[in-house]
């Protein structure tokens, strides 16, 4: 090409860019000049990509300052004085957790660039070949957390902004109303009705188990079979027993609170529907984990047999195990503990799916998850809009305030989060140190009179 044709091509080029910033400042009402500064050719710096930060290390944080043990992943940047927080509490088998993290994560981890979440998830998910168990899941999730804590402090924001910004003033919440009699069930749902609570789980003894009114002492203790510690049930008692329980509830408070109940999935399929045919008259808003994992070949009977909502998943150890119970509107309410699932971002594809098929969110909230889980739960509670109820009713001690400065606050039924830039929770790792964790963390051993375990 002689110097005549380049001349002229050239020509042509800056013509035919003239033109089109032209007609595009003719739409957005801007000069040529002032379109020309915010296009790629000179970015603005408003626009411009901050930095990237690596993984400078990654430790975890065992404390117990309310008396369940409670894991904390920090990860460390390359930037001075950023880092995340991510909850990775697995209170009854903690010591493992820390282990994961400290002999496994940290090597794998150091050296990445911190804002790839998604690759980290996924890296992270595979890497052993097998997939992930609660252990490793617990370790992720400490890790996914973590990142998007430091995501949005990199970016001045809530965590809940980067997900797509809030749909809802606040989150509310259930408390959890338990005792061993209907009367004393009664007087606690009046009062979390006095402090403002519009939904409240109703259960009758151990959680989740039933024992309640009428029990009987089971002969396996006597009998010196099984450990001391273990737990009873009477499962024809328990059935007999939620019934009047909804019964006395409702006849007591009307219809002014949302009733919820925990099963806990301690009871068989053909028994399970005849309690929830009875329980329908008192409308309840859900009951939790009907099915046991090696029942859930029962969940197209259940769901035609009745009209009750139901609220599943917090057993669930992998993403996959939604997909089709939620594609055939099998339950109500996704049941995650967003720990166990491994982290924001795979709840959040589980959120994303529910809305789809109708199907809300509701996710585990106990006081075992520490201030920075709960945290996790409410940034994705403010952003999505298939948004259920989360637990909660739990007010933090004075101790665990000590060693989670940030944290959630409850009020009127809701919870409130800090609105700092990430997740909004810190961690006083001198405070945490005070509260060692332990092994003495309390089982899920049931037994029926027998001695048999009833699997939860």
């Amino acid at each position: 090409m002689n110097k005549e044709n380049k001349q002229t091509t050239s020509e042509r080029r800056n013509f035919l860019k003239t033109v089109a910033l032209g007609s595009a400042a003719g739409i957005m009402g801007l000069s040529v000049n002032e379109l020309n500064a915010a296009t790629p050719y000179e970015t603005p710096s408003y626009a411009k990509a901050m930095a990237p930060v690596k993984i400078k290390s990654i430790k975890a944080i065992a404390t117990a300052p309310a008396g369940s043990n409670l894991i904390v992943v920090k990860v460390e940047t390359t930037e001075p004085g950023l880092y995340g927080l991510g909850c990775a509490t697995y209170t009854q088998r903690a010591f493992p957790v820390v282990t994961a993290i400290e002999k496994y994560m940290n090597e794998f981890c150091v050296g990445r660039d911190a804002d790839n979440i998604e690759d980290m998830w996924q890296a992270f998910y595979v890497s052993s070949y097998w997939r992930n168990g609660p252990v490793l899941n617990n370790a992720l999730s400490g890790l996914d957390q973590a990142l998007w804590d430091i995501k949005g402090k990199r970016a001045g924001m809530p965590v809940y902004q980067l997900l797509g910004g809030k749909t809802r003033f606040a989150v509310p919440l259930y408390a959890h109303a338990n005792g061993r009699s209907n009367e004393q069930i009664i007087e606690s749902v009046k009062r979390f009705m006095s402090q403002g609570f519009k939904h409240v789980r109703i259960q009758s003894g151990s959680y989740g188990a039933g024992i309640g009114e009428g029990s009987k002492t089971p002969e396996f203790k006597a009998e010196g079979f099984g450990a001391q510690s273990d737990g009873f049930m009477d499962e024809q008692h328990y059935v007999r027993s939620t019934i009047k329980l909804f019964e006395a509830v409702r006849k007591e408070v009307g219809d002014e609170v949302e009733l919820l109940h925990d099963v806990h999935e301690r009871v068989q399929p053909m028994e399970l529907i005849y309690m929830c045919r009875q329980l329908e008259q008192y409308r309840p808003f859900f009951i939790e984990d009907p099915l046991s994992p090696e029942n859930t070949h029962w969940w197209k009977q259940l769901r035609a047999s009745t009209s009750v909502p139901f609220a599943m998943g917090e057993l669930f150890n992998n993403i996959n195990e939604f997909v089709d119970p939620m594609v055939n509107h099998y339950f109500d309410f996704i049941r995650i503990h967003i720990s166990q699932i491994g982290g924001i971002t795979p709840a959040m594809k589980v959120a994303r799916l529910g809305e789809w098929f109708n199907v809300r969110t509701a996710w585990h909230g106990p006081g075992d998850v520490s201030p920075v889980g709960h945290a996790a739960n409410a940034h994705i509670d403010l952003a999505v809009w298939n948004f259920g109820i989360q637990e909660g009713g739990y007010f933090f001690r004075d101790t665990e305030k000590a060693v989670f400065p940030g944290c959630p606050t409850n009020k009127n039924g809701y919870m409130y989060i800090n609105e700092a830039p990430g997740l909004g929770v810190d961690i006083d790792e001198k405070e945490a140190a005070k509260f060692p964790i332990n092994n003495r963390a309390p089982g899920w051993t049931v037994r029926r009179y027998d001695g048999t375990i009833i699997r939860p």
